[in-house]
């Protein structure tokens, strides 16, 4: 018989599947209840413990000079705040209150703009609310800011148990401040957007690509995971030269203020691949202050008045209509033309008379250069300006800075006819030749004079060189050639020659240098108002020139314009200052010559020792092959500093002697030490220097051996 009793087992097994699905049926029905009406309770508590999709900034790209300097760069700024929940938390209320007034002595001393009473009264504010996120100080700070802040009490026990924290940004922060600001380019405040300038043109290869990630709270802490990494920008290399931009900028800056300009701008390039070296923008203003506001190198559509008398002169040489033997009659100074009259600069003094071909550009005539064009295409302008067109001079530059416009040269239109001119009239022709009539940029006007000193090849303007993503080249941009020869070689060899007449025997001679030869035009224009024409109200100036130099192994050309109101006026004595400056500036730079040629058999020469480090001294000293005398050892590859001065030198022994320094609550002796070794003794002593000119120390605030606390600040002046 089975031993299995169905009587007994199925009632139980029956009760088992009833409860089980009963339960069954109430998780069910919990879970709908949870997916249906408290879906919304739910969700919020699951926002409150992840939170998905955080965006990962990535490291904006630099923009470096053409040797590697850090020209633009983006740097850490932080907004600190204090969690004073996580205060209360760790049970570090009580010490907080204690610490208060030694925390608000510390941020008044950090930031002295608000008093440690505010301080005080701020941060018992936040802590009576209980805050988890209240601000330090409102405004970012730099790293150096960020960490004196959390040395203090409470905030440098960590984020859990002192409640500091911060926010993370990335500031764009210029190396040479505001030097080719508006070509490097600007970025708007807080929100990483580009301004102008090659920030902007190059802005998706600077910003690189965002990262994702995501939190989970974890033991009452958000753990963060990273989806997507963020993929830092690439670096930028210009062609910008910084010794040379510097330059240039304080040459333009110094005429500025000398002649009280309006508008400034100078453009330095390399003859043999349009390398954009240099480039300055400076406007007035209304504090009577010089900045760089807009690019008016690139965008500024002005007429260029004399400097395009050079490109005048070519077409006719090129065309064969004329020789720089040819004679030009202009009268004395004023000349009828269609019912207008032509003057020279000189008319109320007689004119100039009879001219030679090459005076026209060295007196800079402008009845001798519209007569000659004027003789010759009066019946066909659109031949003149073809020949305009064939030098250059209004093609489209594709420069990669935002707002460059291209010259703008009208071409002569007749009507469905074929007979009239419709947007041509007789004195169109002269007045054009002459730099009226017609929108040049400057560096357009460059670039044709560029393009005269390197033999008649016409180079692409270039600002960038290469685009680096962790060391690497990823992107490179060779010069381009966008003209093989603007002009016949024998015209281009006899306008050389011309030119540089200009500066030796011309107008042009302040642009001139006794080191070696200059080759340029002046100009001198007035400024159109528009309806309000030329001559409504104080007249406006443009004042030019343009060059290379040397003139016959072109190096580099250069372009000076300044925009200033009433007179005197003269491109020649006012722009033509500045060419000489940053021309002789640039060739010094250049320049180099042996010390030996300098040394004197009677002398000896033997460097001079600061005080201080003078294990490094006689590590320096024995490289150069002299024999430092001292009563002391070490060395300098492995061994800490060891303090002391130089005696005077005999022959090529200097005596290097040990001196003590005191102990570390001792002001030390820091008269005769460079910056570096003074700083680092009064630094390791807890205590911040102020520096005063440059060389070495000559008096110092706190004197030797007087007791010194952490936090006190010494003085240091050095000649």
């Amino acid at each position: 018989m089975s031993k299995f009793d169905s009587k007994k087992v199925m009632p139980r097994y029956s009760f088992l599947a009833i409860i089980m699905t009963l339960i069954a049926t109430a998780v069910l029905g919990r879970t709908l209840y949870i997916m249906t009406a408290k879906r919304d309770f739910w969700m919020k508590v699951a926002d409150r413990v992840k939170v998905d999709s955080v965006v990962t900034p990535p490291v904006r790209g630099n923009i470096l000079s053409c040797d590697g300097q850090l020209m633009a760069s983006s740097l850490p700024q932080y907004k600190m705040f204090v969690d004073f929940r996580a205060i209360h938390a760790a049970g570090k209320d009580s010490l907080f209150e204690v610490k208060l007034d030694s925390i608000a002595e510390g941020l008044s001393a950090i930031f002295p703009d608000r008093s440690a009473k505010e301080f005080k009264e701020h941060l018992l504010e936040g802590f009576q609310k209980q805050k988890a996120h209240w601000p330090v100080w409102t405004r970012r700070v730099n790293y150096s800011t960020y960490a004196e802040v959390k040395s203090l009490p409470i905030f440098n026990l960590g984020k859990n148990r002192g409640g500091f924290h911060t926010e993370e940004f990335n500031a764009r922060k210029q190396a040479y401040g505001s030097l080719a600001l508006r070509t490097i380019g600007k970025m708007y405040g807080e929100i990483d957007s580009a301004q102008c300038g090659l920030e902007l043109h190059y802005d998706s290869l600077l910003r690189g690509e965002t990262g994702v990630s995501h939190g989970r709270k974890v033991l009452n802490k958000f753990l963060y995971l990273t989806d997507q990494p963020p993929i830092d920008g690439a670096d930028i290399v210009t062609t910008i030269d910084v010794s040379m931009q510097d330059l240039a900028e304080r040459a333009v800056l110094n005429e500025l203020n000398k002649i009280n300009a309006d508008v400034g701008v100078a453009i330095v390039m390399e003859v043999k691949t349009g390398d954009v070296k240099a480039i300055v923008n400076m406007t007035k203003c209304a504090d009577g202050t010089y900045h760089e506001i807009k690019n008016h190198a690139v965008s500024d559509l002005l007429e260029p008045g004399s400097v395009f008398k050079t490109a005048s002169i070519m077409v006719a040489l090129d065309d064969g209509v004329v020789d720089t033997t040819a004679y030009i009659d202009t009268g004395c100074g004023v000349w009828p033309m269609y019912g207008r009259e032509m003057k020279d600069h000189n008319w109320r003094r007689g004119g100039y008379g009879m001219l030679k071909l090459p005076q026209t550009l060295w007196v800079s005539s402008n009845i001798g250069v519209s007569r000659i064009i004027d003789d010759h295409y009066k019946d066909n302008p659109e031949k003149y300006v073809q020949g305009i067109r064939r030098l250059g001079l209004a093609d489209d530059l594709q420069l990669p800075i935002p707002g460059y416009s291209p010259a703008k040269i009208r071409m002569p239109r007749k009507d469905s006819r074929g007979k009239q001119y419709v947007n041509w009239s007789k004195t169109t022709l002269p007045w054009m030749s002459i730099g009226y009539e017609t929108q040049v940029p400057p560096i357009s006007t460059l670039t044709f004079y560029n393009a005269i000193a390197n033999g008649g090849k016409m180079m692409r303007p270039r600002f960038v060189k290469e685009v680096r993503k962790n060391g690497q080249v990823v992107m490179s941009f060779p010069p381009q050639v966008m003209r093989e020869q603007i002009a016949k070689p024998v015209t281009i060899s006899k306008i050389t020659r011309i030119l540089e007449q200009v500066v030796s025997v011309g107008l042009g001679k302040k642009a001139g240098s006794p080191s070696f030869l200059v080759a340029g035009k002046t100009g001198t224009a007035q400024i159109s108002k528009g309806a309000a024409g030329y001559k409504s109200g104080q007249v406006h100036y443009l004042l030019s020139f343009a060059g290379f130099f040397p003139a016959y192994e072109p190096r580099y050309s250069c372009i000076v314009c300044i925009q200033k109101s009433g007179l005197p006026a003269s491109g020649g004595g006012m722009s033509g200052v500045v060419f000489h400056d940053i021309a002789e500036g640039i060739m010094a730079q250049d320049l180099k010559l042996e010390a030996a040629d300098a040394r004197d058999s009677m002398s000896i020469f033997v460097p001079q020792v600061k005080s201080g480090n003078i294990l490094a001294a006689d590590y320096v000293l024995t490289h150069l092959g002299f024999e430092p005398r001292t009563n002391w050892s070490g060395s300098y590859a492995d061994g800490n500093p060891i303090w002391g001065r130089a005696t005077e030198p005999g022959g090529k022994t200097i005596d290097l002697q040990r001196e003590p320094v005191g102990d570390k609550n001792q002001m030390p002796d820091v008269h005769g030490m460079g910056a570096r070794d003074a700083v680092y003794l009064i630094e390791s002593r807890g205590m911040k220097v102020k520096i005063n000119g440059r060389g070495k120390v000559v008096a110092q605030s706190i004197g030797p051996g007087m007791t010194v606390k952490k936090g006190m600040t010494c003085v240091l002046k050095m000649e």
